[in-house]
């Protein structure tokens, strides 16, 4: 007991969060919610190809500074919660792998996608530590004990 609440602890000492819907200002790489087929017409994913070099037709993973999560299909229908963490699960493998790198998490999801942040931020439970997410999601993730989140859209 002891052990979990002093690894809580840890982690919320070295969580970097910042106010949802602001910007990365230290070149972090921005990260947005995407469709598959990547057509970045509005929301972060709108943002992310006029600030950060996202590109059109590219619906997953880094492009300019910005990384693209598929949150909606290619016909712009809300994928599955399933199918978000499998894409989230990659993402935490790719920040892991760079270690070097910083990315800023927007609340992906949570926007045009219509989930509630207690449905998508507890996928993110574990990510390292060259992150930056929504300080509204830094309860979610760090919080380990209670109930299960809800899994409804909004």
């Amino acid at each position: 007991m002891v052990l979990v609440i002093e690894q809580t602890l840890m982690s919320m000492a070295v969580m970097k969060t910042h106010k949802d819907g602001t910007l990365p200002t230290n070149g972090e790489i921005f990260v947005f919610g995407s469709n598959t087929a990547g057509r970045h017409g509005a929301g972060a994913a709108l943002v992310a190809i006029e600030k950060f070099g996202a590109i059109y037709g590219k619906g997953w993973g880094l492009q300019g500074q910005s990384f693209a999560i598929p949150t909606k299909s290619h016909t712009i229908n809300t994928l599955p919660l399933s199918t978000i963490k499998a894409y989230v699960i990659r993402f935490k493998a790719y920040v892991e792998m760079n270690p070097d790198v910083d990315f800023f998490i927007t609340s992906i999801g949570c926007g045009l996608a219509g989930y509630t942040n207690e449905a998508i931020a507890p996928m993110f439970r574990g990510i390292a530590d060259n992150v930056s997410i929504p300080k509204n999601w830094e309860k979610l993730i760090v919080d380990t004990g209670g109930t299960s989140p809800a899994q409804e859209r909004v």
